[in-house]
This record gives C-alpha cells, structure tokens and sequence, in this order.
C-alpha cells in the first residue's frame, strides 16, 4: 500500500471515530431532559396507583403498549390495562400504597428507552398487611415530544432462601 493510501486510511479511520464519539457525546447532552420526563412518567404511575386511578395508571401507555403482570398474564393495549387496573383498585388493591424507585435509564436510541423501576407494594388481605416487591423493565418511546410506555414487563422480587 502507498504512503498516500496509508494516509487516507488513517484519515477515514480518524474520522469514523471522531464521529462515533460525538455522536454518543450528542446523546449524553440531550438525555438529562428526556431521562428527567422518563423519571416524571414512573412518577404519574406511581401517583396513580397510589389514587387507585386506573384510568390515570394507564394513560401514559402507548395505546397498544404490552403489559406482562407479575404472574406472566400479558394484557395488550391501554384500554386493557386500564380496565385490569381498575379492577384490582377497587378490590385487592383498593388500601394499597405502591412507592417505585428508578433504578436506571439506558437509552437504546435518542428515542427509546429501556428504564428499571423497583416496587414496594403495601396492601391489606383479611384485616392484615401484606408486602410485594418487584422489579418492572420498562421500554419506553418518545413520540411528538411525548415519552409512552410501549412495554412494561413485571417480575416479583423473591426473598433470599425463598
């Protein structure tokens, strides 16, 4: 290979890279805004449950989101979910109290999240209180400005020695 050639390769080679890190530098700029409206969305979940609301509970899902419980039922679409949750709400849940934690954001592309939020669940059973801990993956999409949850999987957290 010529000492030009060798040259050029290097030059593309330096650009290629240059341009990966600003791009990833670019998303790391713009994600505090979208994170911190990820982060107000978990908030509107957990407030919601917290009013036993399911028509709030479930608006911030995408109208055809997936939603997989805690014991592996998948309901498909924001009307659905909505319904199930006013269901539980006004029968085993209706004393609950649900705090969540965000446990991380990973942004997959500037407009599409996979975000971890962990679970404490407080609710009563025969005059008696009961707890529920989970993990919920999240994958949420940014359209129109607006970040929705397009899945929401729920997996309970077990106890060690459990």
């Amino acid at each position: 290979m010529s000492h030009r050639a060798n040259l050029f390769a290097v030059a593309i080679a330096a650009l290629v890279l240059f341009g990966v890190q600003s791009g990833s530098a670019q998303t790391s700029q713009n994600s505090a805004p979208d994170e911190s409206a990820i982060r107000q969305v978990v908030q509107r979940l957990q407030d919601a449950w917290n009013a036993h609301d399911g028509k709030a509970f479930a608006e911030p899902f995408a109208s055809d989101a997936d939603y997989v419980v805690v014991n592996g039922m998948k309901i498909k679409g924001r009307e659905d979910i909505e319904k199930g949750h006013t269901g539980i709400f006004t029968t085993i849940y209706k004393d609950s109290h649900n705090v969540g934690t965000v446990r991380g954001v990973r942004f997959l592309r500037p407009d599409v999240a996979v975000v971890h939020v962990e679970w404490n669940l407080e609710f009563r059973v025969g005059g008696e209180t009961k707890k529920g801990h989970a993990m919920s993956t999240l994958v949420m999409t940014k359209e129109g400005g607006q970040w929705s949850i397009a899945a929401f999987q729920n997996t309970p957290i077990q106890e060690p020695g459990r």
